[in-house]
């Protein structure tokens, strides 16, 4: 299994990036929906926790054949995606993530993904009592700005270092902006990958990693350059 903390700072308040995140979430499923492979959901209801408090739990399954390296889709059927289960009690998430497909043939595989979000830059150690997890893993910072995202995802009027926006006055983000910049909030990722296949596992897993890097790279740009569209709307769903 391999563990990883992704640290992932944001010129919003925690209270802004809730609804941010919404709205990011929805454009992203009905975008997805129209290329006829994306996120279809299967359950989204209310949920109590003893220890959180009320919250949401959703199942989605996240359809991902297209998106595949050719190397991952000879191991895998032509009809591929995943379940991903997700319990929202923000500001602290938890996303697991199974295979949803009951062949007998496809290896073990699993994601999952804690998340905390405080008003810091970041700043705040050991967030997730890392006493709790077996052996040490790595904490890796990602700028919106300033760290490279694929070039097939990159969008100039989506870029942090020229986007500015009309309704919040925020941006242009420049360098070192996370020590300067308020407000600022932190979303904190703790990700564990676990792929139990002799000979495949280290590969898929340092895959799978840098998958889930570039998602939450694009996705809080995004949320960001976006966030005329959605700031002040109270449920962020696209118009």
């Amino acid at each position: 299994m391999l563990v990883k903390e992704y640290r992932i700072c944001m010129p919003l308040t925690t209270e802004e990036y809730r609804v941010g995140q919404l709205y990011t979430i929805s454009k992203h499923s009905h975008q997805e929906s129209e290329k006829g492979e994306g996120v279809e959901v299967v359950k989204n209801e209310p949920h109590e926790d003893p220890v959180h408090g009320p919250g949401q739990f959703t199942e989605k399954r996240v359809h991902l054949s297209s998106k595949l390296p050719s190397w991952a889709r000879a191991v895998t059927p032509r009809i591929f995606y995943i379940t991903e289960k997700a319990w929202n009690y923000y500001p602290y998430t938890i996303t697991a993530d199974s295979h949803s497909l009951q062949c007998s043939f496809l290896p073990k595989f699993s994601i999952y993904i804690e998340t905390k979000y405080e008003d810091n830059c970041g700043d705040s150690e050991n967030i997730f009592h890392s006493d709790k997890i077996l052996g040490d893993h790595e904490v890796s910072f990602l700028d919106i700005a300033f760290d490279e995202i694929p070039e097939r995802y990159y969008r100039s009027l989506e870029d942090p270092r020229f986007f500015s926006s009309a309704k919040t006055g925020r941006g242009p983000l420049r360098e070192g902006w996370r020590q300067h910049t308020k407000p600022i909030m932190c979303s904190y990722k703790l990700v564990s990958v676990k792929f139990e296949v002799w000979g495949l596992q280290t590969r898929v897993e340092q895959f799978v990693h840098k998958v889930i890097r570039d998602i939450l790279l694009i996705g809080h740009r995004q949320a960001f350059a976006w966030v005329d569209e959605w700031c002040g709307e109270s449920m962020g769903s696209p118009r």
